[in-house]
């Protein structure tokens, strides 16, 4: 077969740099990945003892295609009194696999060919590329550290054309830890107004949130019509292995996404949802233990890399560090790739993560506090040689 065969919007795709750092270091001895945005916990045994339990009293079927009422319906009230957003769990509520099947069914339902949709970056690597697959047109604008990775509503404004159909985005934030103000997200939200356009709102990280408030986009004045919330278990309550997410939006968009789930997964993995049922009965003490725990490495990370020179914004949410790592003489992919060989030290170079990511590194603080020590040091120990 010859590659003219391969579709042409795959061809193009660049291969993730999360992927491509992961797999180095997995083939070397003694390295510390600060790589993948993953919780080091092990889902909590309740949780676990929750799907087991599904497996025993025979719940190996599938489910409805918006996945288990109850589920749903503890999702809305879940949504409802953290954020006093309303949810119909009949039909205005999905259960995904993951995030990531959220934004395959968003995108797909929403883009025709040639529809731009509006990303500050930088963001997760997957948000451009499911737009593409979609046949959209994703439209980068960059956020800045001196603006602690929040954007400007001029370059938003600036990048609307007559074919932008929604504005993307994703607080708390992966790779920056930014977490967006009201005020942010208030004038965000007139702008959407203004124009007419969808807000799509990856508020996955939204537990994982220090000394600042999370705002749920679709709480604004006005918004919910018009956004599409997504949400899921893997980040707050350690499940990204079970593979389950959720859309929350306005009935002609979850019934869209539906006709689309429904030739391509048919309903989310059964025994994931009996868990992430528990995970909202139960789950709230673990997350508050996780969280404190994250928060403590978040602080010695910060303190060591300003320590050392390498300039951050101090991140408020999710588990990521994305310092400035020019002061070393090397841009971001340089850098990431000597010090997975000289340190045994996996980071992944920001420009993964657009354009506005060139010249930073993502580090996740998502592993245990005594190898944060050690990768720090080895950190250190790389800068003074090179610097030297």
């Amino acid at each position: 077969m010859t590659k003219e065969v391969l579709a042409r919007r795959v061809l193009e795709l660049k291969p993730s740099g999360i992927r491509k750092f992961f797999d180095i270091a997995a083939t070397m001895e003694d390295v510390i990945s600060l790589g993948i945005g993953e919780p080091d916990f092990t889902t909590p045994e309740p949780i676990i003892r929750a799907g087991i339990a599904s497996l025993q009293r025979g719940d190996t079927h599938y489910t409805s295609n918006h996945g288990i009422f109850a589920l749903r319906e503890a999702v809305a009230n879940h949504l409802q009194a953290l954020y006093g957003v309303t949810y119909n769990p009949a039909n205005e509520i999905i259960m995904t696999v993951g995030v990531s099947e959220a934004l395959y069914l968003t995108f797909t339902a929403l883009l025709d060919p040639g529809d731009e949709v509006i990303i500050p970056t930088p963001c997760f690597v997957s948000y451009q590329a499911e737009v593409s697959l979609a046949g959209g047109v994703p439209v980068e604008i960059p956020t800045r550290m001196e603006d602690e990775f929040e954007p400007r509503l001029e370059d938003i404004e600036s990048a609307i054309t007559p074919r932008t159909k929604a504005i993307f985005i994703g607080y708390p934030n992966n790779p920056t830890g930014a977490v967006a103000s009201r005020e942010t997200l208030l004038a965000v939200a007139n702008l959407a107004e203004k124009h007419d356009l969808l807000v799509i709102s990856d508020e996955i990280y939204d537990r994982l949130v220090y000394g600042r408030e999370h705002v749920c986009f679709a709480s604004l004045p006005g918004m919910a019509p018009r956004t599409i919330l997504m949400g899921g278990f893997s980040k707050a309550y350690a499940m990204t292995g079970w593979r389950i997410g959720y859309v929350a939006a306005p009935k002609e968009y979850v019934d869209a996404m539906v006709r689309i789930h429904q030739y391509t997964i048919m309903s989310a993995p059964t025994i994931s949802q009996y868990a992430a049922l528990e995970a909202l009965r139960i789950g709230e003490p673990y997350v508050q233990e996780m969280l404190a725990e994250y928060d403590r490495r978040r602080q010695l990370v910060c303190r060591r890399f300003n320590e050392m020179g390498l300039k951050t914004s101090v991140p408020h949410g999710a588990f990521y560090v994305f310092p400035d790592v020019r002061v070393s003489g090397m841009d971001d992919e340089e850098f990431a790739e000597k010090l997975l060989h000289e340190e045994r030290v996996a980071v992944v170079p920001g420009r993964s993560f657009g354009d506005a990511g060139i010249g930073f590194v993502r580090c996740s603080y998502a592993t245990d506090y005594h190898s944060l020590e050690i990768a720090l040091d080895r950190i250190e120990a790389f800068l003074k040689r090179h610097a030297g």
